[in-house]
């Protein structure tokens, strides 16, 4: 138990030259910390003696870890009267260490941090500056999966090189228990240049109950709510024809139906198509029919959909779509299509990916 954590505390101080300083303490924070290591003087363990001054157990760990290695100078650093001093290099990586071992991380978290242990201060205006000037990034965290690898990234970037890098004559993604018959189709033509692009499917709907609306007394949706039941598939082309369908689910023929589609509106060309392992994509079938339409799939590595930049795409188009009131299933599909339309015009949703994978290989899409 956290409570029950014990911490060897170095006796830099006798009890009585502590009692000395906390009596001729005038700084709250320099009595805090010292009435910490009072605390584990009497035995508290760590989680005991900084409930008492109001702190957290990490907070008490970098305390009583500062006191041990440095003593009075390291746990009290110069509180000052004055204007706050500035951070230097020496302090700036002290703050980034401390940040990397509790991120992820409040704005108002980072402000006691800073406070308690630099004595600094900032208005919440300029802290968000300062931490981007130190290299942090303020976003929604993603949970990592357990079931992705350490080396997703290389991963992916070995499936590509091959995929780019093998015959186009022979099958890509056949395995040795696969059936014969990877012929690509006698109507497909594959030579003029490199089409690459992102396969996923989802499930937008026509209303959103999270986001705040104006009423006058009760704030309840009167309206009737659509409900589409079948999932939207779509392809984000980076240099080809991006393409949206409704398919009624996502069996490997409704799979297969979708890249005839994509086919169609990208012809003579080769399609490179990077997806994640839902069976209907990782079977026999769809793989086979995509090898005779001229597709060459690139499989994700497992538990990795932020390698995949569609997922953007339809964040974005449901943020844009719940607010907006439609009177029918086919009103629905119509401004899904539409807005799928617009964002997967822009590159920018995949600019990191493409700077990652494609940077180094933009001759296979001249």
């Amino acid at each position: 138990m956290s409570g029950d954590r014990r911490k060897e505390i170095v006796r830099h101080l006798s009890e009585d030259d502590l009692n000395r300083l906390l009596s001729e303490a005038d700084d709250p924070k320099v009595v805090r910390r010292l009435t910490f290591v009072k605390n584990l003087y009497k035995g508290d363990s760590l989680e005991e003696a900084a409930d008492r001054v109001g702190k957290s157990e990490s907070t008490g760990s970098r305390w009583a870890r500062r006191w041990n290695e440095g003593g009075l100078g390291q746990l009290t650093p110069n509180f000052g009267d004055g204007r706050p001093p500035k951070f230097g290099e020496d302090e700036q990586e002290q703050l980034l260490e401390m940040l990397r071992d509790g991120q992820p991380w409040q704005p108002q978290e980072i402000q006691h941090l800073i406070n308690d242990e630099f004595g600094v201060e900032y208005h919440p205006v300029y802290l968000g500056e300062f931490l981007k000037d130190l290299g942090l990034s303020y976003a929604i965290p993603r949970t990592k999966r357990p079931s992705r690898p350490d080396n997703a990234e290389e991963i992916l970037d070995e499936r590509v090189s091959d995929a780019l890098a093998e015959d186009t004559e022979e099958p890509h993604n056949k395995r040795e228990d696969d059936e014969e018959g990877w012929v690509v189709d006698e109507d497909v033509c594959t030579d003029g240049g490199t089409v690459a692009g992102f396969f996923d499917a989802s499930h937008p709907q026509p209303y959103d109950n999270s986001r705040r609306l104006w009423y006058v007394d009760d704030p309840h949706h009167e309206r009737p709510l659509v409900k589409i039941f079948e999932p939207a598939v779509g392809f984000y082309a980076l240099n080809g024809e991006s393409v949206v369908s409704f398919p009624e689910d996502q069996t490997k023929e409704r799979i297969c139906e979708c890249l005839e589609r994509i086919r169609e509106q990208n012809p003579a060309t080769r399609i490179l198509l990077v997806l994640d392992n839902h069976f209907a994509h990782t079977c026999e079938f769809t793989r086979k029919r995509a090898h005779q339409l001229g597709i060459d799939l690139v499989f994700l590595p497992v538990g990795s959909p932020d390698l995949n930049p569609i997922e953007q795409i339809w964040k974005s188009l449901k943020w844009e779509a719940s607010p907006l009131i439609v009177e029918s299933a086919n009103e629905f599909r119509a401004l899904v299509s539409e807005l799928f339309e617009q964002l997967t015009s822009r590159l920018s949703f995949a600019k990191s990916w493409i700077d990652e994978f494609l940077s180094s290989r933009l001759q296979f899409f001249s």
